[in-house]
């Protein structure tokens, strides 16, 4: 991936680029959808799933590697249905790495998301409702327009938080070089052998390289919708 870079180094970087990228498109869809049912609608369970949702950020991160290594190893619920039906296998493999990833990004999306959606006048939608727009047309043609900066915003977060990620893709995972090993496994693998210190230090700089630019990026996000919103 990069001459600069030993060769697994490159793996480990390359991989969470992968993992951290299909996470975030994964779980965008689910990202909008929970927000905007937090946002705007009112139903029973509505706190309880703003609690599940955030449950992540409030577990330690080996704890939901565990919960989902028991409800998607192959032994597991969920992963003995993916398996038997699907011959998909999420335990041990980099497609797993994905989920655990976009289970712990989840909140941090949702949230931003959120937040966008709540600045949204809601008079804006239900002028577009009373012109016998659909519910689904009014949000593709009103509400994601004006909280686009938002969901740009959360999925650079989340991006940022699954390159990040270790303790629920570890237990989940595990730690294979080359196939499950991503950044911060790397990080932790280099450290625990003699003479680790040096490829440890340079996957360290290209992690805070990596979140630093996405949290200028989402900041710089934020202040282009705030001047947006301020501009109308």
């Amino acid at each position: 991936m990069a001459d600069w870079l030993p060769p697994e180094e490159a793996q480990a970087l390359a991989l969470s680029l992968r993992v951290s990228l299909w996470a975030t498109a994964l779980s965008l869809p689910f990202g909008i959808f929970v927000a905007h049912a937090l946002a705007r609608w009112r139903f029973p369970g509505r706190g309880l799933l703003n609690g599940l949702v955030h449950l992540p950020l409030i577990l330690p991160p080996v704890v939901t590697g565990y919960l989902l290594l028991l409800a998607f190893g192959r032994r597991g619920p969920v992963g003995a249905l993916l398996d038997q039906w699907f011959g998909i296998t999420l335990a041990f493999r980099w497609t797993g790495a994905v989920l655990a990833a976009a289970v712990m990004a989840f909140p941090l999306m949702v949230r931003a998301i959120r937040l966008a959606i709540e600045a949204v006048d809601p008079k804006l939608e239900q002028a577009a409702s009373t012109l016998g727009a659909p519910r689904g047309l009014v949000f593709l043609t009103v509400t994601l327009p004006l909280i686009l900066p938002g969901v740009i915003a959360g999925a650079i977060l989340a991006f940022a938080k699954a390159m990040g990620e270790f303790g629920a893709t570890i237990t989940f995972v595990s730690n294979i070089p080359g196939q499950t090993q991503t950044l911060p496994s790397a990080i932790y693998a280099f450290l625990q052998v003699p003479g680790g210190d040096a490829p440890a230090l340079r996957l360290v700089l290209i992690s805070v390289a990596v979140a630093m630019l996405a949290l200028l990026l989402s900041e710089w996000v934020g202040r282009a919708a705030a001047r947006r919103v301020a501009g109308k």
